[in-house]
């Protein structure tokens, strides 16, 4: 079982920044992908952006050249920085982990999610 632990959410004006973490603990043997979603009121959740643990990224184009993404592998944790943040950024942000459990199959695992509101 993996835990996924997001904090860093809260409420920023207009072309203000944020950074999100999320911590991952349990019984794992890797967690070779992570990323962040997000979903806006009445619209479907969508992939952020997500990293390999080789380092390896990649962005929605909506966030490209404002958000980036970061991994920290000894500590399972990835991080969002999120600068000129626009209000149709406004969401709940989850954190997702692909992991590779001890018995070897893998298994997709989310946070329970940090709300980002943007707003003057």
């Amino acid at each position: 079982q993996v835990q996924l632990v997001e904090s860093g959410g809260g409420l920023v004006q207009p072309g203000g920044s944020l950074r999100l973490s999320c911590a991952a603990s349990g019984s794992f043997f890797r967690i070779p992908l992570m990323a962040w979603y997000r979903q806006a009121q009445g619209k479907e959740r969508e992939l952020v952006a997500r990293i390999s643990r080789v380092g390896r990224t990649e962005y929605a184009d909506s966030v490209k050249g404002r958000f980036t993404i970061s991994l920290d592998n000894a500590m399972n944790t990835v991080y969002l920085q999120m600068d000129s943040l626009k209000p149709e950024d406004a969401a709940d942000y989850y954190c997702n982990a692909n992991a590779i459990k001890l018995s070897g199959s893998a298994m997709d695992y989310w946070g329970k999610g940090t709300l980002v509101t943007v707003s003057s």
